[in-house]
């Protein structure tokens, strides 16, 4: 079973300095941060105050003197706990609103830097993840965010500050039986519930594990859709389904089964303290030592201390658990991309578009080489096609242009400027590229041609439609441009996909295009219409053509011939053909085959 990064196994360590991560992300409202723990304060100030308007309340009610005066008291002191009982809540709302909105910018400052690191990691790391326990995983950091400083700053310390003076006021005022029984409750129901927590921690982090292997596939059944339906595999997926939700729901017992202890443990720990101290208050009304209005005020403190208490243990566990989802989260930002810019690198400025590779090798495993010392040239307005047996390299040749990874050795540039030494944004810029496996956004038709150019007008979408061969199917839209495609465009036809691919290429109009198998879902028909476009498209374009069909690249003025990592053959179509080698083979292959 895959383990979620943001799962907490028990023996994770509480990562306190978590919170000193999170500094930079609170210093950006400090005035407001410092007003809510004034506000916090104060709240606590007026919390404390209650027990004691109760006890000189009581005090007051208990004599005979039913006079004006004697009666004004008990009402006025009643009017007293009302108030503090009122801003006691007030302030509260006060500062839950000031910092409100310190813990959302955080979230959202940090979610932007994640979301944004995610998008520079290399091809590497984007094809090991698996997308719906990545999901979830930076869900629970950036939502640990919040609970991490909601209770930390709002429960934890403002009830340590209250147990220090109610502690404090105990000791001085009735004595060290009080303030004793006081400290060993609260020792003892700390150290159970640290206890009892990482003890059941394991079930929630099964619970935790379970929870992301299920969304995990219930996502990539849904996103592989028509595979599941092509193998008529649907009740194999529910299977596997209902086997990880199996594992899910035995977790989740257990977890009932150990909070039910916890919480047990937590009652009996408090019902033996609240007995000893009233015992203890009892004690002293019957002796004369206390006032029935003192045996109030030790009931409330004590009652008012354990009610923030009562959710330490679950307080405990989401803390911890926020800081590890929080410190995973800061480790995935550490996570260093395979490919990035110099420090001095500078944009790159494109003359004349000129492409050249110079003994470039590369490998995805070191054992397995790749491309063996490639050398080859794409002058300007030049198109030159790559063919091969699959596995040969070709469209690894267009990512290593994209510099989605970089060479073994050797060296790319254009124009004269080698691209590991250029801003990978600068690069891009110039690129352009009709991929094979076209995915679309779940957006409208107009939206997923628009990439290409986020500002282009609704004009220039419409000219590149027609380049694409779009109009005729746009037009039979009933809401046209606006159609919707589905998620990864599953509402579209293969040929449809790919021509909303090509079109979206046309719109960045680059200085150089990659075509990697960009005719390959079209019929004949379109694809001979289309070729016919780009040719026109392409010609102020340098163009790298990645093809496995041959009779769409007999017109480019080079034709690169790749097997085993090498280029064999280079040279025109009929070069190649009058050569009669591996080129030749593979074109008479192909027409023996077209019926």
């Amino acid at each position: 079973m895959r383990r979620s990064r943001f799962d907490v196994p028990a023996d994770t360590p509480v990562r306190w300095q978590t919170v000193k991560q999170l500094v930079p992300y609170l210093l950006e409202f400090r005035a407001r941060v410092a007003l809510a723990l004034v506000c916090l304060i104060l709240a606590k100030l007026a919390s404390i105050g209650l027990p004691y308007a109760l006890k000189y309340t009581v005090d007051s009610l208990d004599t005979d003197d039913l006079s004006t005066v004697a009666v004004a008291v008990p009402v006025a002191l009643v009017v007293a706990y009302g108030t503090l009982r009122f801003l006691n809540t007030l302030l509260g709302e006060i500062r839950d609103t000031l910092f409100g909105r310190v813990t959302e910018r955080a979230m959202r400052r940090l979610g932007l830097k994640v979301f944004r690191h995610l998008h520079d990691l290399d091809v590497g790391f984007h094809l090991s993840r698996q997308t719906g326990g990545l999901s979830r995983d930076i869900e629970r950091g950036t939502s640990g965010i919040s609970f991490l400083l909601r209770f930390l700053v709002f429960n934890i310390l403002p009830t340590c500050l209250e147990i220090i003076i109610v502690v404090t006021l105990l000791l001085t005022q009735y004595g060290a039986s009080f303030a004793g029984i006081i400290v060993i409750a609260v020792v003892l129901y700390v150290g159970f519930s640290v206890k009892a927590t990482n003890w059941r921690t394991r079930y929630v982090h099964e619970m935790n594990q379970a929870d992301s292997q299920s969304n995990t596939r219930a996502i990539d059944s849904l996103l592989n859709f028509e595979t599941v339906k092509y193998f008529n595999n649907a009740g194999y997926e529910a299977r596997q389904y209902d086997t990880s939700l199996a594992a899910w729901e035995r977790s989740r017992r257990r977890n009932r089964l150990s909070l039910f202890a916890l919480n047990g443990g937590q009652a009996l720990v408090i019902a033996l303290a609240v007995t000893a101290m009233m015992i203890n208050a009892t004690l002293g009304v019957l002796n004369g030592e206390m006032t029935l209005g003192d045996f109030v005020l030790i009931n409330a403190f004590t009652m008012q201390l354990f009610i923030p208490l009562n959710f330490l243990g679950f307080v405990y566990r989401e803390i911890r658990g926020a800081m590890a989802n929080i410190h995973n989260l800061f480790n995935l930002l550490e996570i260093s991309p395979a490919v990035t810019d110099k420090q001095d690198a500078g944009a790159l400025r494109i003359s004349r578009g000129y492409v050249t590779f110079t003994n470039v090798c590369f490998s995805y495993e070191p054992e397995r080489p790749i491309l063996k010392g490639i050398s080859f040239d794409i002058a300007p307005g030049q198109k030159v096609a790559v063919v091969g047996s699959s596995g040969a390299g070709k469209s690894t040749l267009a990512k290593l242009l994209f510099r989605l990874y970089e060479p073994d050795s050797g060296q790319i540039s254009i124009d004269g400027q080698s691209i590991s030494s250029v801003t990978q944004t600068s690069l891009r810029d110039t690129l352009g590229i009709v991929p094979q496996d076209t995915v679309l956004f779940n957006d409208s038709l107009l939206e997923n041609i628009r990439y290409g150019k986020p500002g282009a007008s609704d004009a220039e979408v419409d000219d590149v439609i027609r380049l694409a061969h779009l109009s005729d199917f746009v037009s039979s839209l009933p809401e046209g441009t606006m159609t919707q495609v589905g998620e990864r465009g599953l509402k579209l036809s293969g040929g449809e996909k790919q021509r909303v691919a090509i079109a979206r290429a046309l719109l960045k109009q680059p200085a150089v295009m990659i075509f990697d198998e960009a005719t390959s879902s079209l019929d004949s028909q379109s694809e001979s219409a289309i070729l016919q476009a780009l040719k026109e498209a392409s010609r102020a374009h340098t163009s790298l053509v990645i093809a496995h069909r041959l009779s769409t690249i007999t017109d480019a003025d080079k034709i690169l011939v790749l097997h085993d990592g090498l280029i064999v053959e280079q040279g025109t179509h009929n070069a190649l053909l009058q050569r009669q080698g591996r080129y030749h083979r593979l074109w008479m292959a192909q027409q023996e085959s077209t019926p």
